[in-house]
């Protein structure tokens, strides 16, 4: 306990005293952005002059309500766990808390910070009696199910803008890698690539569209790499690699002088790839965009149905009803999520409190009055609290996941594949030309979308050079390397949240100027450079197997369906080896 310094939780002694020499604790609950509230904490702990004034905050929030400096996160936590995603739910939370700070004229936290000065004001102590926020948010996090973290960040994003004009341009974004995948991937496997093709057969024409293609994808590259800076960043960087492949790649076919991966055949074939891509990216735009304005019109009629709320409701949130349903609407929207960042902390909080009630100290505690009830219950029947220890630790996930067993597959069949070409007796070279294909493939892509995203050389090496491993496993995402790189020289902290919050609320910003702040905020550039790479590795894998793989296969099989055969022969081979064997 404190008056003033650091404030400590005194620890609770092995026999508790008699019921009589026990402290009495008054649970105080408050809104967190609430002038009433604020009033409430001075007048209880006036009248009631406890020992100690507990608060609802850990030591990392008291420091910075106190006014000092945020802690960095270690980069040795981000392979840990999905830290990055936790700082984006905490960051949802504090975004609506500031919002609705800033439209009731008072400081989030301001309920806090007046009991820390009401115990200073009369010589009580201070208790830190919460949860680390960390270990919060990550048992919150990963107890979210996917759809539930899809529509939390989605959320976010939506309260960055009106979503009138942010709707439509995530449709579209969504809409063109949906398209772009359907159209190169998904379309021939069941038959339509030539119906996407557009009646385009003239090898001449599919050479320059090819030309085009691969001018693009190698110009982005190319120019990331090699291009000198012009003093506008990146993107002039890869515009100006696109538009010297793009050149460079029509003069192949303008002159005839065809040369190495950059044949007459690869070059149909890319074109081919590229109009079904083309049609793909055009019609998946189009549906995307407008599925994203529709969207956007209903969020927006949302969106104004709650800014008729006034001042008088956020005084109202102490009454039990109101936040008995909030608390009811929550849990319907995650029942796991509100375990994690609800019950799990009133017992927490709980705890600390019957700890210093045991050593006859009295309190008054101070919390959201969400938690009210549910501590009051606990102090009432002690006995029924669950074990500190396991609310306390991070290893709180769901054991079974999709995305768990769907990586498990990926790596898998990555192993067979190669296991059958080596039991049907594929030669060494193509399997270490397939395999290098494979690498540069990945790595090409994952570093040049890390660079795009403003990731230094060497984290953009790292993730380009695992994308091969990590592109079979989605368990092992490169941009979890390449931000554990760069967290070495941008360091990020729950500080960034504010900042973030602050670019969020200006309204008089453009959607452009407000995206290119936030991109020099290093919490969110951390955010893009993991996504990004992320994404070239994906895109590698998936344009790997239409692309490259049928290139490869050409000239030492006479195409897919001859490699496809010799995985058959692998596998037939295979099933005698084991059979013989089970056998002798």
């Amino acid at each position: 306990m404190t008056d003033g310094g650091d404030p400590t939780v005194p620890e609770a002694p092995d026999t508790a005293p008699p019921e009589a020499e026990q402290g009495e604790v008054t649970v105080l609950g408050t809104a967190h952005v609430s002038h009433a509230s604020v009033e409430d904490v001075h007048e209880t702990v006036d009248r009631e002059r406890p020992d100690v004034v507990a608060v609802e905050l850990d030591e990392g929030r008291y420091r910075q309500l106190q006014g000092g400096a945020p802690e960095d996160i270690e980069a040795r936590d981000l392979l840990s766990g999905n830290t990055v995603f936790q700082f984006l739910a905490y960051w949802m939370l504090s975004y609506v808390q500031s919002r609705l700070g800033e439209r009731f004229d008072i400081e989030p936290g301001a309920d806090m910070r007046a009991a820390i000065e009401a115990a200073g004001r009369t010589g009580a102590g201070v208790a830190l009696v919460d949860r680390d926020i960390q270990v919060t948010m990550q048992r919150f996090w990963t107890r979210l199910s996917m759809a539930e973290k899809v529509r939390m960040v989605g959320g976010l994003a939506m309260g960055a803008t009106d979503p009138r004009t942010v709707a439509p341009a995530l449709g579209a974004g969504f809409g063109l890698v949906a398209g772009l995948v359907a159209a190169t991937v998904l379309a021939p496997m069941v038959g339509l690539g030539d119906a996407l093709a557009l009646g385009v057969t003239d090898p001449g024409v599919l050479q320059y569209a090819g030309a085009v293609g691969v001018g693009v994808l190698g110009g982005v590259f190319l120019g990331l790499l090699v291009v000198p800076p012009l003093g506008r960043g990146l993107l002039v960087q890869a515009a100006s690699g696109v538009a010297v492949g793009i050149a460079a790649c029509l003069a192949v076919v303008a002159t005839g002088t065809f040369v190495g991966p950059l044949s007459a055949a690869a070059l149909e074939s890319a074109g081919a790839l590229a109009v079904r891509g083309l049609v793909g990216v055009l019609a998946g735009v189009g549906l995307g965009g407008l599925a994203g304005a529709v969207l956007g019109v209903v969020l927006a009629d949302s969106a104004s149905d709650v800014e008729e709320l006034d001042e008088i409701a956020i005084e109202e949130m102490t009454d039990g009803d109101v936040v008995a349903a909030m608390m009811e609407e929550f849990r319907q929207f995650s029942p796991r999520g509100a375990q994690a960042l609800i019950d799990e902390r009133d017992a927490y909080i709980a705890h600390k409190l019957h700890a210093l009630r045991q050593q006859g100290v009295d309190v008054v505690a101070v919390v959201g009055v969400g938690h009210k009830a549910g501590i009051e219950a606990h102090l009432a029947n002690p006995e029924g609290l669950p074990p500190l220890e396991s609310i306390t630790g991070t290893a709180s996930g769901r054991r079974f996941s999709v995305l768990k067993v769907f990586g498990y597959l990926m790596a898998v069949g990555f192993v067979a594949f190669f296991g059958l070409l080596i039991m049907a007796g594929v030669r060494d070279t193509f399997l270490l030309q397939l395999f290098a294909a494979w690498f540069l493939f990945n790595g090409i892509f994952a570093f040049t979308l890390a660079r795009l995203a403003g990731a230094r050389w060497a984290s953009a090496t790292v993730g380009g050079a695992v994308a091969w491993l990590t592109s079979i496993n989605p368990l092992l995402a490169p941009g979890w390397f390449a931000g554990y790189v760069e967290l070495r020289y941008r360091p990020i902290n729950v500080g960034d949240i504010g900042r973030l919050n602050e670019i969020m609320d200006d309204t008089e910003l453009a959607l452009e100027e407000a995206f290119a702040e936030m991109l020099e905020v290093p919490l969110f550039r951390l955010i893009v450079i993991v996504a990004l790479t992320n994404i070239g590795s994906m895109i590698a894998s998936l344009l790997f197997v239409v692309v490259v793989l049928p290139w490869l296969a050409g000239p030492e099989f006479g195409g897919i369906d001859a490699l496809m055969g010799e995985l058959v022969e692998g596998a037939r081979n295979s099933a005698e080896l084991i059979g013989g064997a089970i056998g002798g």
